[in-house]
């Protein structure tokens, strides 16, 4: 599946479910139902991280020779997907990716040492990730510390081009950075260029045999 397919594919569900049936249809035209209208917000935030995911698919494509990436994996036996997974050429340890495609009008900044999106607290968000990854390393087999999060947020202008937020729940750091800093901070990373080394064909080979594709696992 391709970067954001399951993500457009759950919104255009959830846009059929709020417009099945004549009475929803009615009660819609008459503004009397709320469920649809959080059907349909819930299919808008879909469709933006559809976007978001596809956006960061293209910055991905510039990443210097060698990196391996997957986009839209599932975690057998947990109820999550990840929308991307790389693995740069010395095979170090594994970037997983988490795309966001927040208002364009506020920015992302640390407040009080929690993620905000102009008014809003998106703290939680971080803190659900680290644990995506933390739950990414145990499937895989491997220490957690193989494993680094990044959130790359569309749209929104992040301060400074780049946050590194503790969670501590997860005793991790997940790093927050604009889309345009994205390709820049991973092909600089140790070992972000060079030759592929046996050891990243060995860890896609581990990504390949235990990460379906979304919506492909049994």
């Amino acid at each position: 599946m391709t970067a954001g397919g399951s993500t457009a594919d759950e919104g255009a569900r959830l846009r059929a479910e709020a417009s099945k049936g004549w009475w929803r249809t009615l009660l819609r035209w008459c503004g009397f139902n709320a469920n649809n209208r959080r059907l349909e917000a819930a299919a808008v935030r879909q469709e933006q991280g559809s976007l978001g995911e596809q956006q960061t698919a293209v910055l991905l494509a510039r990443l210097p020779a060698g990196w391996t990436v997957f986009h839209d994996l599932a975690v057998p036996g947990r109820r999550f997907n990840l929308d991307h997974v790389l693995i740069p050429p010395s095979g170090a340890g594994l970037i997983v990716l988490d795309s966001k495609k927040w208002r364009r009008t506020w920015p992302t900044a640390l407040v009080r040492g929690r993620v905000h999106c102009g008014p809003q607290d998106r703290h939680e968000q971080i803190i659900k990730f680290a644990g995506y990854v933390s739950g990414t390393a145990a499937a895989l087999g491997v220490p957690a510390g193989m494993l680094m999060p990044v959130i790359v947020v569309h749209g929104s202008p992040v301060a400074g081009g780049r946050l590194d937020v503790g969670v501590p729940e997860w005793e991790r750091i997940v790093h927050v950075l604009a889309g345009d800093r994205l390709v820049h901070v991973l092909a600089g990373m140790p070992g972000g260029r060079g030759p592929v080394q046996p050891a990243a064909t060995a860890l896609a080979a581990r990504v390949r045999q235990t990460l379906p594709q979304y919506g492909s696992a049994a």
